[in-house]
């Protein structure tokens, strides 16, 4: 029980390490955004009537305002105007992507934008115990005050655009973005038509009911819309709110411009990239922040938010000087499972002294400036499932052919192999030699990319015999081969330089698998399979034989199933597939 606290413990604490100010940014943003959709759905019933939309926001105020969730929506908002502010203050270089400055130019626009609103229906019924629902709001927008029409059309869509712009930020390196992005656009477009459609249909409906001396009695009467003298208030409020909020940033550019003096005054520094390339920057700026400030091509994916570990520099000699890496940055470093002092993430790390280093990921692979388009090409964790296979004797085959003989019938076991992996729904992926690596996952989770395995490995065996008896003439012995399958947490992304560009996947499960394939050789067996793909997979240890090896590179042995013919694995994976179905 104290080893299972301990865990937790760890976890709980590793967890806390990664928690920033972007982190606490995005939950409240979440909250923001989830308040936004439940407001747009209910400006979506006035396209049905503006009863609808006075039902729907009943049950909208009623969650909203009940105690809890108030307070957490309030404090949610006010942080992630703050932390919005203290973003203008932070951002030192603004030649990102278009879209990172129009985020933050439309998140700092949003409570300008509504002040008014919210001190008018918030503040007034807070003050006042003013009623105005969709009659009164609706009267004001398209028929007191039409400008104001425009005002709230014009926040419907800033609002929207930012948070939609924050959600793209935030899920594009996210596994099921791929295939659900097409998906969230059409919401993304649908929602907020639905909501500007309603909006202007309810309002419609109002101008037209409006002209009954009846209605204006019922609802523009004192006690539902105020009086002059209470609008009167409610418009200083707003007034005063306003000039507080320039004011804060106001404070901030002024902030900006007093810290890039002082840096100035506190001397330059100079950085040295290892390529014979070097810059003067003041002291301050992070390492990534003097790379686009300098125009020198520098590789990070996420933008420079500590999300990914593209920006990794290696320090050239003594570290012991540089600043502590900040908890964000010691969680990033943990989980690409680094304890080396010398690596550090570019876009955390600000140099207080001269700095030699060299970038760990090809600039030219992936710029400073280009984030990702397809975020499962530039580097993606996630579950795989490897399966290596090695053709045996291929040495001796060449003794005693031509060397086109011996190209022709390596190309035909692994078209045999392919075939198998690509109908059993994995991906051949690297070949090297007569050798060749198969991915399972990509598309599946990871109890199907198990069998899917293992299913692979049965059809391999078939298509190998196959080939040879087709081969039977030309073959002084059969061809034999190895598998090895492990499965794991991997990277998986582009790889090469510049026009040599393969996807791929890097991680101790891929190298294990590699590991497994060759000690068949040993063990004279056709596939070594580890213990993690059958557990993930649902085999019982009654099913086949197992067996603890060493693995070179790992300090504690391996559990792994022995497989002899591969060919069995087809009866054992239909029985899976039968009790999974």
């Amino acid at each position: 029980m104290d080893h299972v606290a301990i865990s937790y413990r760890e976890r709980l604490q590793d967890w806390l390490r990664g928690i920033g100010a972007r982190q606490v940014r995005l939950v409240c943003g979440l909250i923001l955004f989830a308040y936004l959709i439940s407001h747009f759905l209910n400006h979506a019933l006035g396209n049905i009537s503006v009863e609808a939309m006075q039902t729907g926001v009943y049950y909208h105020t009623l969650f909203w305002r009940f105690l809890p969730v108030a307070v957490v929506f309030y404090t949610a908002a006010l942080l992630h105007m703050g932390l919005g502010i203290w973003a203008l203050y932070q951002r030192r270089e603004f030649r990102w992507k278009a879209m990172e400055p129009l985020q933050l130019a439309l998140g700092l626009s949003i409570p300008l934008l509504v002040m008014s609103h919210i001190v008018s229906v918030r503040l007034g019924r807070t003050l006042f115990d003013h009623e105005k629902l969709y009659p009164q709001e609706l009267y004001a927008f398209w028929v007191g005050h039409p400008g104001k029409g425009l005002q709230i059309t014009t926040v419907l869509l800033v609002a929207w655009t930012h948070a939609s712009i924050g959600l793209h930020f935030w899920l594009r390196m996210k596994k099921f973005y791929s295939w659900a992005a097409p998906f969230l656009l059409a919401a993304a477009v649908l929602v907020p038509t639905l909501a500007l459609l309603g909006f202007y249909q309810g309002g419609r409906t109002i101008i037209a009911e409006s002209a009954s001396p009846e209605w204006q009695d019922e609802n523009l009467s004192a006690r539902k819309v105020g009086t002059p003298a209470e609008g009167d208030v409610l418009d200083a409020v707003t007034d005063y709110a306003l000039l507080g909020y320039l004011g804060l940033i106001g404070l901030s550019v002024l902030a900006r411009g007093a810290r890039e003096l002082h840096e100035r005054r506190g001397g330059m520094i100079t950085l040295s990239y290892g390529n014979g390339k070097t810059v003067r920057v003041p002291k301050g700026l992070s390492v990534l922040e003097a790379s686009l400030r300098h125009n020198v091509p520098h590789a990070s994916v996420c933008g420079g938010r500590a999300r990914c570990s593209t920006c990794r520099i290696r320090v050239i000699g003594d570290c012991s000087s540089l600043p502590e890496p900040s908890q964000r940055e010691a969680f990033v470093l943990s989980r690409v499972g680094t304890a080396d002092p010398s690596i550090r993430l570019a876009c955390q790390l600000r140099p207080t002294a001269d700095l030699s280093f060299f970038q760990l990921f090809t600039p030219s692979t992936i710029s400073a400036n280009a984030h990702a388009t397809y975020p499962a090409r530039i580097g993606q964790e996630r579950y795989l499932v490897s399966l290596f296979v090695d053709m045996r004797g291929s040495t001796q085959l060449a003794e005693h052919r031509l060397p086109f003989d011996t190209v022709f019938i390596v190309n035909r076991f692994l078209a045999a192999v392919s075939q198998a992996v690509i109908s059993c729904g994995g991906q051949p992926n690297q070949f090297v030699g007569d050798g060749m690596l198969a991915l399972f996952g990509l598309t599946t989770d990871a109890g199907t990319a198990s069998r899917q395995a293992l299913r692979a490995a049965a059809a391999i065996a078939t298509n190998v015999e196959e080939l040879n008896q087709f081969l039977a003439h030309d073959l002084r012995e059969p061809i034999r081969f190895g598998i090895g399958i492990h499965g794991g947490e991997v990277i998986v992304g582009d790889i090469g330089y510049r026009d040599h560009m393969v996807f791929t996947a890097l991680g101790d499960a891929v190298n294990v698998a590699a590991r497994l394939q060759d000690m068949t050789k040993s063990l004279t067996c056709e596939a070594l399979v580890s213990e993690e793909v059958c557990a993930t997979a649902s085999v019982t240890a009654d099913d086949l034989p197992r067996q603890d090896v060493a693995i070179r590179g790992r300090a504690e042995p391996m559990t792994v199933h022995v497989v002899a013919n591969a060919k069995t694995l087809l009866a054992l994976v239909d029985s899976l597939d039968a009790i999974a179905a």
